[in-house]
């Protein structure tokens, strides 16, 4: 396996486009492409796809409680939604699996395309999807057969473009480059939580319930179809298929990687679970406990997560400056440990009136940004070469299973039931996990 630390700021390519036309059927012509090229690729794919996340997120919580689940009460019904909201995450390592059994046979545009254009059905389906009023219990079932394609689309929608921009920053910039991606989930929210304010603020609530809801999820679908041309305009290239080629970005079996790797992919999955489950502490959490608990108007709310998105943000692009000064690991451990120190304030601040609630959005989204800005692949180098394509993919599935699939749920179940405490103690365990994973990565870095 090449050391990364060799690999320098450039790309090598072979020979040029504008040779002779024969040469064109050779896959063999290539073009020098800079991380920054590959940058784009990465943030337009992730931008789409939690845009795609946050617009469901939402609903779940202001939408589907009254249309889907008007038989229960509004504690119950959010619950029942949360339940389907995890389907996508418990989907997503096996649309990973078979996606790339795909990409195996048929090849990775055959992959991407299948896999977005059923993320792009499954979201659609959603915006045209009769409520419990017009089918009854069906409406319930379809829902959640269209949540559990959305997760098999997102497994498969893995192009690894952020492998191969890790692979080919230049060395005292990878935090920087590992960050890039991560810029899509603010974006996303902010642009899902500013859809979803203007509908409140401008309609009806019974004309948001009947048909506004439905809007978000006609944007989420066409922002899909962008998404797929301008990714699929990457991959299909002969210079990034070469490129993908080179560094042995191709799928493994997931047999054989768990056979070798399974110690690197508990680790990765892990080492980042702070952050994980922290993402749906601030976004979909608070939002579900004030709606059903709190007076607040639901759009001043949305207006100050779209604040913390915007902090969140910030906090991503200088996650990238710590983390080239500090150290990834380092970083992760400090933001851990500053996540199982807000924990403990969970309780004071949801309890603690509107001053309160912001004060935990805005810190919450804060650390978010600085911890998810280096959450993904955190130690996803520990792979050998050829199972880095699969192992960072399915590290990603079981990071947001196990830290965030449940959260909503697990979080709105606990303070409902037992008090605001026992999420305190949930968020400190996924700091704690996280720690333990990447002190166990350190001593295993220093056995090796």
């Amino acid at each position: 396996m090449p050391s990364i630390s060799h690999q320098g700021d450039h790309i090598t390519a072979i020979s040029a486009r504008h040779s002779a036309p024969a040469a064109k059927n050779t896959h063999a012509d290539h073009t020098t492409i800079a991380p920054g090229e590959i940058a784009i690729g990465v943030v337009i794919g992730r931008a789409s796809e939690y845009f795609d996340f946050f617009v469901y997120a939402i609903a779940s919580v202001l939408v589907f409680p009254a249309v889907f689940f008007p038989f229960e009460q509004r504690l119950e019904g959010t619950l029942y939604s949360f339940v389907i909201f995890s389907f996508a995450f418990l989907a997503r390592p096996i649309g990973t699996v078979v996606f790339m059994a795909i990409q195996r046979h048929l090849g990775r545009e055959a992959k991407l395309t299948s896999a977005l254009v059923l993320l792009g059905i499954s979201t659609a389906g959603i915006a045209f999807l009769p409520t419990y009023s017009h089918l009854g219990y069906a409406s319930i079932v379809l829902l959640s057969i269209l949540r559990v394609g959305q997760g098999l689309a997102l497994g498969g929608s893995w192009d690894g473009l952020p492998s191969l921009l890790a692979l080919n920053a230049p060395q005292n910039k990878r935090g920087w480059y590992a960050m890039l991606g991560q810029l899509g989930a603010p974006v996303g929210f902010m642009i899902a939580g500013s859809l979803f304010a203007y509908l409140l603020a401008n309609l009806s609530p019974e004309d948001f319930l009947d048909w506004g809801w439905r809007y978000p999820f006609y944007v989420a679908f066409a922002i899909n179809v962008v998404a797929l041309f301008a990714r699929l305009r990457l991959v299909s290239t002969n210079e990034y298929a070469h490129l993908l080629d080179e560094r042995e970005l191709e799928p493994t079996r997931i047999t054989e990687l768990l056979g070798t790797q399974g110690r690197n992919v508990l680790i990765g999955a892990l080492a980042a679970l702070a952050s994980y489950a922290l993402f749906h502490l601030v976004t979909v959490f608070p939002l579900s406990w004030i709606t059903l608990y709190s007076s607040r108007s639901l759009t001043d709310v949305l207006y100050i997560q779209i604040t913390g998105a915007a902090f969140m943000a910030a906090g991503v692009i200088a996650s990238g400056l710590i983390a080239d000064r500090f150290g990834r690991r380092n970083t992760l451990g400090t933001l851990a440990l500053l996540i199982a120190i807000l924990s403990g304030f969970v309780p004071m601040l949801m309890d603690g009136g509107e001053f309160g609630q912001n004060v935990f959005i805005l810190t919450g989204f804060s650390l978010l940004g600085l911890s998810y800005g280096q959450a993904a692949g955190a130690v996803t180098a520990n792979f050998a070469s050829r199972f880095r394509y699969t192992g960072a993919a399915l590290t990603s599935d079981l990071a947001w299973l196990v830290g965030a699939g449940f959260a909503p749920l697990v979080a709105l179940g606990l303070s409902a039931h037992f008090g605001l405490a026992y999420v305190s103690l949930y968020l400190l365990s996924g700091a704690g996990c996280s720690m333990a994973a990447l002190s166990l990565n350190r001593a295993l870095e220093i056995r090796d």
